[in-house]
Parts: C-alpha cells; structure tokens; sequence
C-alpha cells in the first residue's frame, strides 16, 4: 500500500469515529495523524468515494471556523441537510455553535 492510501485509510478510520451530531476539522485530523496537512485530509474527503470501503461521513469534516467546504460540482447543500438531519444547526454555510458540536480525535483518542 502507497504511502498515500495508508494517509487515506487513517484519515478514513478517525472519520468513521465521529458520533452523529457532532463535527471535526481537517486540521484536527491530521494533527491528531501528526501527518499530512488540512488540505490534504480535505482532498482524502473529496476522493473518498475511490478509496474507502464503507461510506464516510464526509458531511462532519469542516473547516477551523465551522465553515462547510465543498467542492464547486457537488455543491454544500446535502453536507448541510445532513448535519442538519443530525441536530446540527447550519448558518449562512458555517456551523452555528462550532465549539458545541466539534470533536477533536486527538483529545478523544
């Protein structure tokens, strides 16, 4: 396994681990990792349909402030139904109470 898909698979593992209603940030990620960088968590989400065996709960994964990310084609607008479906209330494309909601794995972990 490349280098690349073994940073994959622990950025897909910390994923699956976030509870239902609450949220984490590509930056706690790869601190939690010591590996890899904001970006390159948020570029393991966009590709995670290629690479993950089961479905990540990419919609819980925003940025440092709470804002929701996405791409241009998929849009924001089912990651926000879904968090909202979750109890997590979405403003203006950032989540409202972010400190309420995040999760940070390498506290948790």
């Amino acid at each position: 396994m490349s280098k690349t898909n073994e940073f994959y698979q622990a950025v897909y593992q910390i994923v699956q681990l976030i509870h239902n209603g609450r949220v984490t940030s590509y930056g706690a990620i790869a601190s939690c990792l010591k590996s890899g960088t904001p970006r390159m968590v948020g570029y393991a989400m966009r590709v995670s349909g290629d690479h993950a065996p089961n479905i990540i709960p990419v919609h819980r994964v925003v940025n440092h402030i709470g804002i929701i990310s996405g791409d241009i084609v998929s849009g924001k607008n089912w990651r926000i139904q879904l968090l909202n479906k979750e109890g997590i209330l979405v403003s203006n494309g950032k989540v409202v109470n972010f400190k309420k909601h995040f999760w940070d794995p390498a506290v948790d972990l």
